[in-house]
């Protein structure tokens, strides 16, 4: 049975609606089975940079840990849930200790491919899977190494800043455009070319088109539709292990409006789970 853990991260965005992130992720909760579910105390403080470049670095830090700590145990496929897309660091490092020959398939908007350095936000959110590829601070990283770029997929991404453009370039990362997700084959066939043994799957809801849903705090037009990415979803866990995955992104407009997308998001939690 797959286990749910809950982590309303909100330091890690950019967003002005950072702290709807809350909202979002306890909606979410409120409507998995109560006894697989486990929802971590995120501090509410927004913390300090430290001099990283990464804003609020002190608190995701922290946070990080608690989710490490969490994973622990586990040795089955857990669906982290958030929360802005940092909570997903510390699950794919418990994924690839468990499986090295691990493919990451990253399903945003955007590549989150950013460093301290190049980021215009000094978000965290936006720096996630560079961190995984084993570049950023020491304390938010994954070991170089660990996770091959390629072995990574980017998969509907849309919005790229020029430093993302050039890493995806330098480092042969493997891009497949929001038309190329309409055919459901075309996901399982990139993480097959990898020659990964399983996958992790990291999902971003506003790679789906705003019309989808509503609670988004990063809309980009012209996404995937909730169909679109689920038969995707299914293709490639019909092929490949899954061996863990995470959800993050769902930014309700207010607390009174969180539940208006969940039929939306449980969707997506069903093919991830």
């Amino acid at each position: 049975m797959t286990r749910y853990l809950v982590v309303p991260q909100w330091q890690g965005s950019p967003s002005s609606r950072a702290m709807q992130l809350l909202d979002g992720a306890h909606a979410i909760a409120g409507d998995l089975p109560r006894s697989a579910t486990t929802v971590l105390d995120v501090p509410m403080e927004a913390g300090e940079a430290q001099g990283s470049g990464i804003h609020r670095l002190s608190s995701l830090r922290r946070v990080h840990d608690m989710v490490a700590d969490a994973l622990d145990d586990d040795h089955e496929p857990v669906l982290t849930i958030g929360g802005d897309c940092g909570i997903a660091l510390a699950p794919i490092a418990h994924a690839v200790r468990r499986t090295p020959g691990l493919a990451v398939v990253w399903i945003d908007a955007h590549p989150d491919l950013n460093t301290p350095d190049s980021s215009p936000s000094g978000a965290f959110a936006g720096m996630v899977l560079r961190a995984v590829l084993g570049d950023g601070d020491a304390g938010l990283v994954i070991d170089a190494g660990t996770v091959a770029p390629g072995r990574v997929v980017i998969a509907g991404a849309r919005s790229f800043d020029e430093a993302e453009l050039e890493a995806v370039e330098a480092m042969g990362i493997a891009a497949l455009t929001v038309d190329a997700l309409r055919d459901p084959d075309a996901l399982a066939d990139a993480v097959a070319a990898t020659g990964a043994d399983a996958v992790y799957i990291h999902i971003d809801v506003d790679v789906l088109d705003p019309a989808e849903v509503v609670g988004n705090a990063h809309p980009e037009p012209f996404g995937v539709t909730v169909s679109e990415l689920t038969a995707s979803v299914s293709q490639l866990r019909a092929r490949v292990p899954l061996v863990g995955s995470s959800l993050a992104g769902y930014s309700p407009a207010s607390a009174a409006t969180a539940t208006d997308d969940l039929g939306a998001i449980l969707r997506v939690v069903g093919a991830l789970a």
